[in-house]
């Protein structure tokens, strides 16, 4: 039950920040480790919806992105990057970076409050 909260925690907090224009690109960031102090759980179980959270939140927002302009903007980076044009394979490690990344922090976040609180 807490790891579906942290999920669903980290999901809509990061969509909610990526669709601001005001906030910082890396905002999300700070979402998933407040995430990860906030509900208590194994380091593994913290990490894996830091990450699958925003890798859902951010491969989807990229895909709704690249959906709505018909993939231009994704085929000419991929062309650009070592990816032989593939859109999708851009989309994936659109997701898998902001993943690795909300990850990390929420594992971090999760660190943070082993450490202040006492044993």
């Amino acid at each position: 039950m807490k790891f579906s909260i942290a999920l669903l925690l980290t999901f809509v907090t990061g969509l909610g920040l990526g669709t601001v224009g005001v906030l910082p690109w890396w905002s999300f960031v700070v979402a998933a480790a407040l995430v990860g102090v906030t509900v208590q759980q194994t380091a593994t179980k913290t990490f894996a919806a830091g990450f699958l959270g925003m890798f859902m939140a951010w491969g989807g927002l990229a895909w709704w992105i690249d959906w709505q302009n018909h993939s231009l903007l994704s085929q000419k980076i991929a062309f650009v990057l070592p990816l032989g044009g593939s859109a999708a394979a851009l989309l994936f490690i659109t997701g898998l970076i902001g993943g690795l990344l909300s990850g990390v922090a929420a594992l971090c976040g999760h660190y943070a409050r082993v450490r202040v609180q006492p044993q």
